[in-house]
């Protein structure tokens, strides 16, 4: 079967991205001992091209946000269900999810982010 990939993107305050990296570094192992081929996770460098909508705006970021783009790769959709099950029943996410968080104010909205699975096109 064709791989799967699900993507992501969201923004966070440009002064918690080595708390961001440090947490999503042992969520992409996490990820993986449960079935994940690939997890990865970009930090935005360049603007955009001129003529086109910069994923700056797409994920309404903020002046002070920098935005993260990045995805999971499956062998399948159905590896990829069972998968996220596995890692949403993980007692890990729970402790490395909690300092995502600075005081009350969580380090990104999830609200804010934009998520989808997609199957192969070429």
């Amino acid at each position: 079967m064709p791989p799967y990939i699900d993507g992501f993107l969201l923004s966070i305050p440009r002064a918690q991205l080595a708390t961001y990296r440090a947490v999503v570094e042992q969520v992409a192992e996490i990820w993986k001992e449960h079935g994940a081929l690939e997890y990865v996770e970009n930090v935005d460098d360049d603007a955009g091209l001129e003529g086109t909508r910069p994923f700056a705006d797409f994920a309404n970021a903020k002046a002070d946000e920098v935005v993260i783009f990045g995805w999971v790769a499956f062998e399948s959709r159905a590896a990829r269900d069972l998968v996220n099950k596995r890692v949403a029943a993980d007692p890990r996410m729970e402790a490395l999810v909690s300092p995502l968080t600075n005081g009350e104010r969580p380090i990104f909205d999830a609200r804010r982010m934009v998520y989808g699975g997609f199957k192969p096109l070429v």
